[in-house]
């Protein structure tokens, strides 16, 4: 598995460090989940109309912060996402990167579209938020990564937008993240291993039914030993997926 990694409108918004897990969980958002990068949340709505009016509420807050959630208005609900595309990390050695995660300005806009959706009578839903990443093991993943980069998003700045590593992660957020681990060592050569596999992140209140629904399906726990954070689920043919949490970002976790 991947390891968790970690624009103001106004130039002179200095950029934030990214919060840690303990931090977010102190902010109390209920309306809210940390899921891969970013924060995300789901408010449901009476119509289109109630949701056109809540977006445009949510754009005035986001133009007065200097900053703007992903936006994805449906027939019965408003799905949100804040990350910082300019959140500051740094490493061992204490070297600065740019990276998308979450900062302060994140959860003070949460806070204040929480808010705005109490004051329009929207109730959320946290529990139904989803993430879906792509994983891909290879031993060069600077060599391939600038052609899944093309492949994906059309956009060679894709390779390495957001974090330290070559992941490709598309600005417009038109295509699941593209992360690169490790060839597992007993998989044998000759191209018959598995090498691509879906990260599914849910709200942590939701993973275990999510496992159970995939083993009722016919599916079946292949390592649990990372649970609940990470559970690798395989289908009848050996296919491998992963249902993911943040666990050290919830209250108590």
């Amino acid at each position: 598995m991947h390891p968790v990694r970690a624009p103001p409108a106004r130039s002179m918004l200095a950029r934030m460090d990214m919060l840690g897990g303990a931090q977010i969980a102190a902010a109390d958002l209920s309306d809210w989940r940390k899921l891969a990068q970013g924060l995300h949340a789901r408010f449901l709505i009476d119509g289109f109309t109630d949701g056109a009016r809540f977006v445009a509420a949510i754009g005035e807050a986001g133009d007065a912060a200097g900053h703007h959630p992903q936006v994805a208005l449906r027939p019965d609900c408003v799905d949100l996402k804040l990350v910082s595309g300019d959140a500051i990390y740094r490493d061992d050695a204490g070297t600065e990167h740019v990276v998308e995660w979450v900062t302060q300005k994140d959860l003070d806009l949460a806070q204040e579209i929480s808010g705005i959706a109490a004051a329009q009578g929207l109730r959320a839903d946290p529990a139904a938020v989803t993430q879906v990443e792509l994983g891909l093991d290879t031993s060069h993943p600077s060599t391939i990564a600038a052609v899944w980069a093309a492949l994906l998003t059309g956009d060679p700045a894709s390779q390495g937008r957001g974090t330290p590593s070559d992941e490709v992660r598309d600005a417009t957020g038109r295509v699941p993240n593209l992360w690169f681990g490790d060839p597992d060592p007993d998989a044998g050569g000759g191209g018959a291993a598995q090498r691509f596999h879906l990260e599914v992140y849910v709200a942590p209140e939701v993973a275990a039914d999510r496992v159970a629904a995939a083993v009722a399906a016919g599916g079946s726990i292949v390592d649990d030993s990372d649970a609940p954070g990470l559970t690798v689920i395989a289908d009848q043919d050996g296919n491998t997926g992963v249902i993911c949490t943040d666990q050290s970002a919830t209250t108590g976790g």
